[in-house]
């Protein structure tokens, strides 16, 4: 396996980041998937799930308040810092989008703002009377009774994308505009296997982007996808801060 190579990112017209778990694992974040993965913790997949929100909201709201205690006490490492110092590199933002899988908010905090938080963030809070049109906000609570909404008194919820649920329209949009114009596109800390982010490298192919997988496991280990062009195995907070490369 070759050593990933310094990219001269000011090459390209319109980088394209996808993340995933993976990057967020020297914050102290658990991946998804792989050894101590959180896939492998059943109560994430209960309290993921929008129908156990509706029948049995406290419990979830329990569940998520504890992953937020993990978030609080996290903080972004090399690989966030490195790619928020990609984005004020580049000069419009046409010319840059971080589409994020992660709900963890560390790319905010590392100073990303050209971003996409694809499966929302949890620490975030919103109400679940779509009709509402409370804004969300930022809620680091940890603790506390069932929360109600303040402007229509119906149950809130973190502002997560929960299994059941259609990824957000505003989202979707943003990633597909992005992905069309990409000349390369890079992900990070994923495996690209889980739809609908699988396609996202297909779609950055066919616009004729250059392609690159950064994670721990190989692509054929995950039965990834051909459309990589290059693969580079190792820890994102140690390959990102080599591959970026800035003009003087």
């Amino acid at each position: 396996m070759h050593e990933a190579p310094r990219i001269d990112f000011e090459a390209y017209s319109h980088v394209v980041i996808l993340t995933g778990a993976g990057i967020s694992v020297a914050s102290g974040i658990r991946p998804y998937r792989g050894p101590g993965g959180l896939w492998n913790d059943e109560a994430l997949v209960e309290f993921s799930d929008i129908d156990t929100f509706w029948s049995r909201p406290g419990e979830v709201w329990d569940f998520w308040r504890r992953t937020r205690e993990v978030v609080l006490a996290a903080r972004p490492n090399p690989a966030h810092l490195s790619l928020a110092r990609l984005e004020a590199s580049r000069p419009v933002e046409s010319s840059f989008t971080l589409i994020t899988q992660n709900i963890d908010g560390l790319h905010s905090a590392a100073g990303s703002r050209r971003m996409v938080e694809y499966h929302g963030n949890v620490m975030r809070t919103r109400c679940s009377n779509e009709g509402c049109g409370l804004e969300p906000f930022r809620d680091e609570a940890v603790t506390g009774d069932l929360p109600l909404c303040p402007r229509c008194g119906a149950v809130l919820r973190p502002d997560i994308v929960m299994f059941g649920e259609a990824i957000p329209e505003e989202a979707r949009r943003r990633t597909a505009g992005a992905l069309r114009s990409c000349d390369l596109f890079v992900a990070v800390g994923t495996s690209g296997t889980v739809y609908p982010a699988s396609t996202f490298v297909d779609e950055a192919k066919s616009a004729g982007a250059r392609t690159i997988y950064v994670n721990l496991q190989p692509l054929d280990a995950l039965g990834g996808t051909g459309a990589f062009d290059e693969e580079y195995l190792g820890k994102a907070e140690e390959i990102l801060p080599r591959m970026l490369s800035f003009r003087p």
